[in-house]
């Protein structure tokens, strides 16, 4: 009797412990799209870090909606431009952005620049995620 009684405890102790969460079978969930944006040498007030949080949008970046919409539409917009490709001469500026944290429950990181043709492309193809940069 006396076992009995100690392993009922017990279980009543443990079930006391255990989150709802995980009772109903979900544990507790980060935002799946959770990006931090540091801009330097924009020209624009955008430079500094941003925090931005899709589904929903929000955040302190200056445009969240457009922003989580950018990255969305952008095709693998965490890769770094090929080593073998062919970009243009163009020089866009000193402005360079770092992109970190964990987007579809995934960690990334990536830089941006504006040196070449190719980094221009990749930069605006994340605008308003990243600012605008006049020409």
């Amino acid at each position: 009797m006396l076992h009995k009684s100690l392993v009922a405890a017990l279980a009543l102790v443990a079930s006391a412990a255990v989150p709802a969460a995980a009772v109903a079978g979900h544990a507790p969930e980060e935002a799946a799209n959770r990006l931090v944006i540091t801009v330097a040498d924009s020209g624009t007030a955008a430079d500094g870090t941003h925090e931005l949080i899709c589904g929903p949008a929000g955040g302190d970046h200056p445009d969240p909606a457009g922003a989580c919409e950018a990255v969305e539409r952008a095709d693998r917009p965490f890769d770094a431009v090929a080593e073998d490709a062919l970009c243009t001469y163009v020089h866009g500026g000193p402005a360079t952005a770092e992109i970190e944290g964990v987007w579809n429950g995934e960690r990334v990181r990536a830089t941006f620049s504006r040196v070449d043709g190719c980094e221009i492309a990749r930069w605006d193809a994340l605008v308003p995620a990243l600012p605008e940069i006049g020409a």
